[in-house]
């Protein structure tokens, strides 16, 4: 990942926060054809999903899919030891689609093992785990948003 993008996801990581930390329940930023929606969950339709905007498409009026919600995270740190997502982004948990998964339950996992697989900004980035042990919980959902140190699988150590 360059520079500018890892840039780009702290900023859109930092507004998130600033959107949290606030009454507001929507923030909208428009750079030249580049747009970013920020909704708090409160401010959807239960069946509406969050609008994500990729860069080079406009906010509105377009067809590009929105990205759904991230599931809700408990606001406690996890029970065991957890891989956290460096980045924010979509988390993909197989190589490809309909293949094997990096990672299951109950597996064992190696430090340097690559667990899956998080797009940001059309970039595929492998993320390895920092930890060793048994996988007892995967928290990211395939093909769902998750957000840079949320925990995506818990281990017991070996």
């Amino acid at each position: 990942m360059t520079k500018p993008d890892e840039s780009l996801l702290a900023l859109i990581d930092q507004l998130a926060a600033l959107l949290d930390r606030t009454e507001l329940t929507e923030l909208e930023v428009q750079v030249g054809s580049t747009g970013l929606v920020l909704r708090k969950p409160s401010a959807l339709a239960p069946s509406m999903p969050a609008a994500v905007a990729v860069p080079g498409t406009a906010a509105h009026g377009s067809d590009v899919p929105a990205a759904t919600p991230a599931p809700a995270v408990d606001a406690g740190p996890p029970a065991r030891p957890a891989v956290m997502a460096p980045l924010s982004g979509i988390w993909y948990g197989a190589p490809a689609p309909g293949s094997a998964p990096y990672v299951s339950l109950g597996g064992e996992v190696a430090v340097g093992q690559v667990i899956g697989l998080i797009e940001a900004m059309k970039l595929f980035n492998e993320i390895k785990s920092d930890k060793a042990g048994r996988v007892m919980k995967i928290n990211a959902e395939d093909g769902k948003l998750v957000r840079a140190k949320q925990p995506l699988i818990e281990v017991d150590p070996l």
